[in-house]
């Protein structure tokens, strides 16, 4: 079978944009959650977020001019925004700038979404009932629909390969990297640009959430503390948004390239709960079967894991089921297995979670450091068996990761990295 392996990064996020800042920042376990600046947020249960910083806020914040033209900009959502820029980055560190047709023919794009264009929807909808369907733009469907972050990607760096656009809610973008493998290791591909983006920091959306009592309430004026995985007095999630792209591709071609091999894409398993619209159920069971193909599609036992990072999101009941999951897998394990939740510090960013996690897996892989959890003062008991990493991040080498995505829907997916 054609091996999978990782030669690219890039990543737009709450912790700054840029793979060294945006580690820097996980590393030392900071935070990049704060009060909405996106609308007036006044009248909702939950008015904070991980809202992606600008270059004036931040100076590892977010340049889109840097990115896109002014028309370019006005004529897209800021999930396209953020994935034109991930790309980029991406592209950039992997060395890879198909230049014959045959390269752009074998370069693939599947950049994964949960929603898609949101601000542009609403901002569309009030405009068309305020002021009639005239005033409408023709680049109004081209701005929001899923597929246009692959579509724009495609379209800037020429890649004429298979294209898609997973959109599974929270596991959307996990499941585009495993797209994105099989694609290579079926022989339709040799370079695939995988991820996915996410912005939908909306007044619609956060409305929506809160009154299904998924945020958290209770620390609007304490957002630093707010996301709480795997902590007792966790009570909801905080949304985040931004992309994370990386560029994965067959062993053979990165090595006759003479590419930068960071890590490999060894495992990726998918399953459904068929239980629920928006709650897993109760034993984790559908995350479970996820979690073991990808350890069977990689050729490992649980045993041969020495960190996941896990989905979870600082929900009471998703982070149960996932604990319920982690605890029968790896059964017997203690101590010298390192489980952590990145969305501690910047936010969950649906569709865009699981590539955002999977760039903090790699970067864990190839710095031989493990990111924190923030805000774990009181571990859930039922997992803290396991070293949870408080803080800021431990030095320890392992060889193989595992990281989960789970969605609405009952979608869940799992990927294991490994050393190469």
């Amino acid at each position: 079978m054609r091996r999978v392996v990782v030669t690219g990064m890039g990543i737009v996020s709450p912790l700054g944009t840029g793979l060294e800042a945006f580690w820097q920042r996980v590393t030392a376990g900071e935070n990049g959650i704060r009060r909405i600046t996106h609308f007036d947020a006044g009248e909702l249960a939950c008015q904070i977020a991980g809202e992606v910083p600008t270059r004036e806020e931040d100076e590892h914040g977010f340049d889109v001019d840097a990115v896109m033209d002014a028309r370019e900009q006005r004529r897209t959502d800021r999930f396209i925004h953020f994935a034109m820029g991930a790309a980029q980055e991406a592209l950039t560190h992997a060395g890879w700038a198909p230049a014959t047709d045959a390269e752009r023919e074998r370069t693939g794009t599947i950049i994964a979404t949960g929603v898609g264009g949101f601000p542009a929807m609403t901002a569309g909808t009030r405009l068309v009932d305020e002021k009639g369907p005239r005033r409408a733009s023709p680049f109004l469907v081209p701005s929001f629909l899923a597929n246009l972050a692959a579509g724009q990607v495609s379209i800037r760096h020429g890649l004429k390969g298979p294209i898609g656009a997973p959109v599974t809610a929270c596991a959307a973008s996990l499941q585009a990297l495993g797209d994105a493998a099989r694609l290579i290791r079926c022989g339709e591909a040799d370079v695939m640009v995988a991820g996915g983006s996410e912005a939908c920091i909306d007044k619609v959306s956060y409305a929506g959430f809160c009154a299904a009592k998924a945020m958290s309430s209770r620390r609007n004026d304490d957002p630093a503390h707010a996301s709480r995985p795997f902590d007792q007095d966790r009570d909801g999630f905080i949304m985040g948004e931004g992309a994370g792209v990386l560029v994965v591709e067959e062993y053979e071609h990165a090595k006759a390239r003479g590419a930068n091999i960071l890590a490999e894409l060894t495992g990726y398993g998918t399953a459904a709960d068929a239980y629920h619209v928006t709650a897993s159920p109760p034993d984790g069971e559908g995350g479970l079967r996820a979690m073991r193909l990808a350890l069977s599609t990689a050729g490992l036992t649980p045993d041969d894991i020495g960190y996941v990072n896990a989905h979870s999101t600082s929900t009471p009941v998703g982070d149960a089921a996932e604990i319920a999951a982690l605890t029968t897998l790896f059964e017997g394990r203690g101590k010298d297995l390192a489980v952590s939740s990145s969305k501690s510090m910047f936010g969950h960013l649906l569709g865009a979670a699981g590539a955002v996690e999977a760039i903090v897996c790699v970067k864990a892989l190839t710095t031989g450091l493990l990111p924190p959890s923030r805000n774990l003062e009181k571990p859930d008991e039922a997992v803290s068996r396991f070293e949870l990493i408080p803080g800021k991040a431990i030095a320890r080498e392992v060889d193989h990761i595992l990281t989960n995505g789970f969605g609405f829907g009952g979608v869940n997916a799992s990927a294991v990295f490994s050393k190469i």
